[in-house]
């Protein structure tokens, strides 16, 4: 009796996008506590100059021992701009305003990212703005808007700190909303590396004229937060970026924005010592039901 010849099963491929989000948001909501550790220890602009420019030498450094160079020159002026909306603005206005702004009102502020990434998403991009998308945006601003309330009545928050901060969240829309604009093709990977150094290249002279290179305190701490800054921040965290704005759209992307203030309460808590009360844990609540409306598929019309 002869045997059914087997017939391959092929196997379903592995999906790698919960696996780069989840990556992505620890990396990113950890980023402001090796922030707040740099800051503390050295001035923002001379910190984040260096960070930018050495990311930025490392990723093309290995790019050109690789000798593969897939990204057109068009392209490259794009990332360089982007380093500047998205590198040098963003983090050199934020990490500026994070010397007189407490760290939940900035988190705050920044969260509100994906509420003005998805106006103009819709507007300039062509991105639906449904009631659900809607309804899970307004979800996501109520959970943070828990979380760190009661925190705005702790300590002191300049108005200069605040104007930066705002001017930082700006500057992370218009990132965004470039980014899909321009549409560059080729290796984030390289892009990334461009957008870096395009972002040392414009902070470093600044740097040097404001601030004083003196105050710098060589402490393991500094160490230490800067290698995360610049290995996990600057150069995966920021790719993973890229590449979520590529696969999910600008609105759905943004949304995981929300994430970051409980995240980086709990780091917080775990690394700084910086005090937890049950209230906040609720606010996590509608920012998880806030994400889901947004970045939940539509349902196919029959």
């Amino acid at each position: 009796m002869s045997l059914a010849p087997s017939v391959a099963v092929p196997r379903s491929r592995f999906n790698t996008l919960p696996l780069a989000i989840g990556l992505f948001c620890l990396l990113w909501s950890y980023a402001f506590v090796a922030g707040k550790i740099g800051v503390t220890h050295c001035p923002p602009l001379i910190l984040l100059a260096a960070r930018f420019s050495l990311a930025g030498v490392l990723i093309l450094g290995a790019t050109a021992i690789r000798g593969d160079w897939s990204l057109s020159w068009r392209d490259a002026v794009i990332f360089a701009v982007l380093g500047i909306a998205n590198n040098a603005l963003y983090l050199g206005l934020g990490y500026t305003g994070l010397q007189s702004v407490s760290a939940g009102l900035g988190g705050l502020i920044v969260s509100a990212n994906p509420v003005f990434t998805a106006a103009l998403a819709a507007l300039l991009l062509g991105e639906g703005m449904t009631w659900r998308k809607a309804s899970g945006l307004l979800l996501g601003i109520i959970g943070v808007t828990l979380i760190v309330w009661h925190r705005l009545s702790v300590g002191t928050d300049s108005l200069h700190g605040i104007l930066f901060t705002l001017a930082s969240l700006a500057s992370i829309v218009a990132g965004t909303i470039l980014f899909k604009l321009l549409a560059p093709k080729g290796s984030l990977w390289i892009g990334n590396g461009v957008q870096n150094l395009a972002a040392g290249i414009v902070l470093t002279p600044v740097a040097l004229t404001f601030a004083d290179v003196h105050a710098i305190d060589f402490t393991p701490r500094l160490i230490g937060a800067f290698a995360f800054l610049v290995l996990g921040g600057s150069i995966l965290a920021y790719w993973l970026w890229f590449h979520l704005l590529k696969v999910c759209g600008a609105t759905a992307a943004s949304a995981y924005h929300f994430l970051m203030p409980p995240l980086g309460m709990l780091f917080a808590y775990l690394v700084l010592g910086e005090h937890v009360e049950a209230r906040d844990l609720l606010g996590i609540i509608p920012v998880a039901l806030g994400i889901y409306l947004v970045t939940r598929p539509a349902k196919p019309v029959v």
